[in-house]
């Protein structure tokens, strides 16, 4: 491993795990201040995290980030020994919520290559304010020094002891991977302030098959120093993740001769000889040999799961060539079907390991949720709780970043439009309190994601009235259907709001929603009863990368329609279709009329088959609408990788009704249709 590998692990572990612990704390103080009371546990674990993220940052050279994070250690620090009564924890959880703000701000420019430099002054003086005003209402109350800070030693107090040899076996926290890291973060820390640190593993800095001796025997370090063993064992104890030190004052050096003296005269010989007896005695190798043990959690950087998905999808789609290949057509092979089944059977397995590898729960995204809702709720002077339902729910990890901002946007909407005043909610006869829930669950190969308010609802005449002005209307307004209505707010430029707020009105949002969501192949399905509240459902796939699909010719072009949307296909006559006096096709269908969309129309496609007894008839459902389209012929079902339309043909040509592309097996390219847009274009019963 190279320096800046090496610095490069450290600095992606550090982030990592601080981001975890910002996400940790936030839960915390969400969850203590519905309460107005913060235990002594949880002001102990809080102390706990920011005395970790202070010593990471300081290891890291990131001062700001150590400073602030030492101020809030300080807080809490007196919180935990003091026990000051009468706190406003509502303004406590206001200046940590800051702080946190800030060091995600600084997380972020670390992420992004940039320096971490933003001032922190003013957070620190709010800090150390608001510790004033709790020690005044009880003088007697003095904060005390930080005992476990014990890196700083006086010159004096150096001298006054002799030389003084430890040893120290140290266990991090299970689950925390990347062992060798810490233990070498620990050493460089170490060796700032001691003689002398040696220590087994010794090869923690290029060989990362130590991690596994470190987390079986743990990480053994024999220290040569002037401090007393109070200092070290505090010096220690301040280490970040550490699960369990022993730490005992050896009396002589006779331990530490015989483990590295020794140790590199059998090296030395090692080198000569293949056996493991020497003049003088024997040596125990196995402590020095790495342990063929595997953790149960890694972490994987998400750029190596993608392009693993990519290969995947590259092994699936050659699998498609071989087995599709025009020259195999007519030959009988039983051999070459028996390893081509043994091959689909393999590569499915693979597919499916690979594409469970990359799902996540939901539980972050929704959690996230909840500090949204307790910040809007104290600006618009409302109340409001948070449920949360199915959030260990578990979709892909590009999916999860597509719909976090959709998300975010729903749950304010139902927070500034949705929910109602108090004094509104009092007049209806409703719990003062009003309630959003966030609730996710699996339908087969997509997830449902519903954002539900117990608020006002949504109002049809007001929406029509916003789509009259705004000119929004593609319909006749007695044509349409509640549903319809409600779907009014997904165009752009639509809002009912009459003033331009800190959250609304601007007329930009909804329109976003939609489109994030469609981005990912998904759909937004909107329901309310005016009075009762409203019901957002957003259904997203399982998965971007891979999809079953049905194949389908249109002229020489090729599209593939996703399996999930496909009711049925069939062919039909000519007296089977019926015109409406402005020229639109319908086809009954066990006596419920759907309309029919000719594709070579919708994109244009020359040479296509025109005859509707020629064709063939593929219906669509999407979200409870039904529609009827128009092919050349059927050309058969199977999985096809997702790729988007390449950015040069986005750029010269706006193309609706298409989500990305395709390789067939036959090496032609077919275009992925999207249904939900289709349908929502077209129309659908």
């Amino acid at each position: 491993m190279t320096d800046q590998s090496f610095i490069d692990s450290m600095m992606e572990m550090f982030v990592f795990e601080t981001t975890q612990m910002i996400e940790k704390l936030e839960i915390i103080i969400l969850t203590n201040e519905k309460t107005s009371c913060y235990p002594d546990d949880e002001i102990s674990e809080i102390f706990r995290i920011m005395h970790t993220i202070k010593g990471s940052s300081a290891m890291m050279m990131f001062d700001n980030i150590s400073a602030l994070a030492h101020s809030m250690e300080d807080l809490f620090y007196y919180l935990r020994e003091e026990k000051p009564v009468g706190i406003n924890y509502s303004i406590l959880s206001d200046i940590i919520f800051a702080c946190l703000d800030f060091l995600k701000v600084e997380l972020e420019k670390i992420t992004d290559g940039s320096t971490p430099d933003g001032e922190y002054s003013a957070l620190k003086s709010r800090i150390d304010q608001y510790l004033q005003k709790i020690k005044q209402n009880d003088t007697e109350l003095e904060l005390e020094e930080d005992s476990t800070d014990t890196t700083i030693v006086t010159y004096t107090e150096m001298i006054s002891n002799p030389i003084n040899l430890y040893k120290a076996i140290i266990f991090f926290d299970e689950g925390i991977s990347m062992e060798n890291i810490h233990a070498y973060s620990l050493i460089h820390s170490l060796k700032k302030s001691q003689n002398e640190v040696l220590y087994i593993p010794e090869d923690i800095d290029t060989n990362e098959g130590s991690a596994d001796i470190i987390r079986k025997d743990g990480f053994q370090i024999y220290i040569k120093s002037q401090y007393s063993y109070e200092l070290i064992q505090q010096l220690l104890v301040q280490t970040v993740f550490v699960k369990k030190i022993d730490l005992i004052q050896l009396e002589n050096d006779e331990e530490i001769k015989k483990r590295f003296t020794v140790t590199q005269c059998v090296e030395e010989e090692m080198k000569k000889s293949d056996t493991g007896h020497r003049d003088g005695g024997t040596f125990e190798e196995k402590e020095h040999l790495p342990i063929s043990s595997q953790p149960s959690i890694i972490s994987v950087n998400v750029m190596k799961l993608d392009q693993l998905m990519d290969l995947v999808g590259e092994i699936v789609i050659a699998e498609a060539m071989v087995l599709q290949n025009p020259d195999l057509n007519g030959l009988v092979l039983n051999n070459f079907n028996k390893a081509s089944r043994q091959l689909k059977k393999i590569t499915d397995e693979i597919q499916d390991i690979v594409m469970a590898i990359r799902l996540v729960p939901l539980a972050a995204t929704f959690h996230k949720m909840q500090r949204l809702v307790r910040d809007m709720g104290k600006k618009l002077d409302k109340e409001v709780k948070l449920e949360l339902i199915g959030e260990d729910t578990e979709v892909d990890k590009n999916i999860i970043e597509h719909i976090s901002d959709p998300l975010m946007h729903l749950v304010r909407n139902s927070m500034d439009h949705g929910i109602e005043t108090l004094e509104e909610r009092e007049q209806k006869g409703k719990p003062r309190i009003g309630t959003i829930t966030l609730e996710a669950k699996s339908s087969g190969s997509d997830v449902l994601i519903i954002i539900k308010d117990d608020g006002r609802g949504l109002d049809c005449e007001r929406i029509l009235k916003k789509a009259r002005e705004n000119n929004l209307l593609i319909r006749p307004e007695a044509d349409m259907t509640e549903k319809e209505i409600y779907n009014l707010i997904l165009l752009p430029g639509f809002s009912t709001n009459e003033e331009v707020t800190e959250f609304s009105g601007r007329g930009v949002g909804m329109d976003v929603v939609l489109k994030n969501i469609e981005m990912v192949g998904g759909s937004v399905v909107i329901n309310s009863v005016q009075g009762k509240g409203t019901v957002f459902m957003l259904k997203i796939p399982l998965t971007l990368a891979i999809i079953d699909g049905m194949n389908i010719k249109v002229g020489n072009s090729h599209y593939t329609i996703p399996t999930v949307s496909v009711k049925e296909f069939f062919r039909t006559d000519i007296e089977d279709i019926i015109t409406d006096p402005d020229g639109n096709e319908m086809i009954m269908v066990r006596g419920q009329c759907y309309p029919v969309i000719r594709l070579y129309e919708l994109f244009g496609v020359k040479g296509a088959q025109t005859e509707i007894n020629c064709g063939i008839i593929i219906m669509i459902e999407q979200d409870g609408r039904t529609l009827c389209i128009f092919a050349d012929e059927l050309l058969g079902q199977q999985q096809v990788v997702v790729k988007t339309l390449p950015e040069y043909i986005r750029k010269l040509r706006k193309i609706n009704g298409l989500v990305g592309c395709t390789l067939l097996g036959n090496g032609y390219i077919s275009l992925i249709l999207d249904v939900a847009g289709i349908i929502m274009k077209t129309g659908g019963c």
